[in-house]
């Protein structure tokens, strides 16, 4: 089952002005941006439009000294640019979560959603307790 939803893009793979994937995020009830997934390889139309929209990490980014994997079960890790975490974007996903509310697959690009705030985006769902 898919459902259509928003993030807010915290890190791209590739270059600033041509990312190749989008790393998303949300807040938690602490107010803290998590990392939730990352997108499926942009095409390049998409890649365009995203560029314009994205600025460089200022200091203090909430993901400085993170890694990401590069897949399910992969020891290898991305090579990532860290971006200022303002852009939301909307993006198809399967519902499937794993325990810390990440999704288990990767998210389809659909939009740049300029006209959405970060307080916007639904917050990360608690895990059951």
């Amino acid at each position: 089952m898919h459902e259509t939803t928003e993030a807010i893009v915290g890190a791209v793979t590739g270059a600033l002005a041509v990312p190749g994937t989008l790393l998303l995020g949300r807040f938690d009830d602490c107010g803290r941006l998590q990392y939730v997934g990352r997108t499926t390889t942009l095409a390049r139309t998409a890649s365009g439009t995203v560029a314009g929209l994205l600025a460089p990490a200022r200091r203090g980014h909430p993901w400085t000294g993170w890694s990401f994997s590069a897949g399910w079960g992969s020891r290898e890790t991305l090579d990532v640019t860290l971006v200022e975490p303002e852009l939301v974007v909307e993006v198809g996903v399967d519902v499937a979560r794993d325990a810390s509310g990440r999704w288990r697959h990767p998210a389809r690009w659909y939009r740049a959603r300029p006209d959405l705030s970060r307080a916007d985006v639904p917050r990360l769902a608690s895990p059951p307790r």
